[in-house]
């Protein structure tokens, strides 16, 4: 889990420095100052707008696999209480044998005791 958190700075950390560079060409660059405001506004904008789709595609993706658990999770369910369900009349028939067994006189001649 820690190599995932390492990697998820890293990642941020590489986004930010690449966005600072960006900014920093720029304001750097040999154009008027209103060309660079107006350059620096639509990137912003191309950046949110670019955000805003993957937020949305990772909140489908996050749905999906959330509707695929939930479907998997039921179909054990089903199959947990089926299997339970074939559990409990397998013991109930072991239990009837093991009972007519009891109640049985047994074949030597002998005569079950009276209780």
């Amino acid at each position: 889990m820690s190599d995932r958190d390492e990697f998820g700075a890293f990642l941020v950390g590489f986004v930010v420095g690449g966005l600072t560079g960006a900014v920093v060409a720029l304001l750097f660059a040999p154009q008027s100052g209103e060309e660079t405001r107006a350059l620096i506004k639509d990137k912003s904008i191309e950046l949110r707008d670019q955000a805003s789709h993957s937020a949305e595609e990772v909140l489908a993706r996050a749905e999906a696999v959330a509707a695929e658990a939930r479907q998997r999770a039921e179909e054990l369910t089903k199959e947990a209480r089926q299997r339970a369900t074939e559990l409990a009349n397998e013991v109930r028939e072991r239990g009837k044998g093991a009972l007519e067994a009891v109640r049985k006189p047994k074949s030597s001649g002998e005569t079950p005791a009276a209780g």
